[in-house]
């Protein structure tokens, strides 16, 4: 099984995590912040890994502390489950449509960490949660989990619309991305020999 735990404990956030790679889509996270919770559930159900996450953050300040770290431990753990690499597919890419919403995302598991939004949302907040948050989260994961990803807003208005999107297209292309081609499957993806 390709799993990665992480444990990070700062002075701003304390923070648990398990993700299987090979899972059923099966998320379980306790961060503090609701609509993270919902984005991260997301984020298990289409990449069909399983999430467990437990985050204890001053949520006081705000939820900038416990997104970004967040997306630091996700993106660490995904590293660790991934190993050398050897076998996967490398590259994914998803088009997905939420109601007026259309969001395209393009993933390489290059080992050169990297996240390239195109985000209009017009909003500063869905409920309480500040919509640049959103990109903090992705900039953090892919420099730590060694992942470059392309996020494109082709259409929509609805703050919680275009984030439930990212999160739901990143995920389904990471899935593409972390499968593992049969016929393949003793190989690393490129011709350096090496995805470090």
């Amino acid at each position: 099984m390709r799993n990665g735990e992480i444990k990070r404990k700062t002075g701003e956030t304390d923070i648990s995590l398990f993700l299987e790679l090979d899972g059923r889509g099966e998320g379980r996270c306790d961060t503090g912040c609701g609509f993270l919770d919902h984005m991260l559930t997301l984020f298990a159900k289409h990449g069909r890994f399983d999430l467990t996450v437990r985050c204890v953050g001053d949520t006081i300040v705000d939820y900038h502390h416990t997104v970004e770290d967040v997306g630091i431990c996700l993106g660490r753990a995904f590293a660790l489950a991934l190993g050398e690499k050897r076998g996967i597919c490398r590259y994914g890419s998803a088009l997905l449509p939420m109601d007026e919403t259309l969001i395209a995302t393009a993933a390489d598991i290059s080992g050169r960490g990297g996240c390239y939004p195109l985000l209009n949302i017009l909003e500063n907040k869905v409920g309480d949660f500040d919509t640049e948050l959103c990109v903090e989260f992705f900039t953090a994961f892919c420099r730590e989990a060694g992942v470059t990803l392309h996020i494109r807003q082709i259409a929509g208005n609805n703050a919680h619309h275009i984030i439930e999107g990212v999160f739901k297209s990143s995920a389904r292309s990471l899935r593409q991305a972390v499968a593992i081609e049969p016929a393949f499957a003793d190989e690393i993806p490129s011709t350096k020999g090496s995805l470090e």
